[in-house]
């Protein structure tokens, strides 16, 4: 999954980008955060991993 599809997921449902990591940017929703990885493509178990955890639709 491109990681750009997975961060318009994240704030479409009221995520929103918090800071930079080291290797990761930090979104948050009220007191949840999510880390997400900096790179042009999310391996797919992660990606469906955050979808499931956090309820994306």
């Amino acid at each position: 999954m491109k990681t750009k599809d997975l961060i318009k997921l994240l704030e479409r449902n009221g995520w929103k980008f918090v800071r930079h990591g080291a290797n990761h940017d930090v979104y948050a929703k009220g007191n949840q955060i999510e880390s997400v990885v900096r790179h042009r493509e999310t391996d797919e178990k992660p990606a469906q991993a955050i979808i499931k955890r956090r309820g994306l639709k």
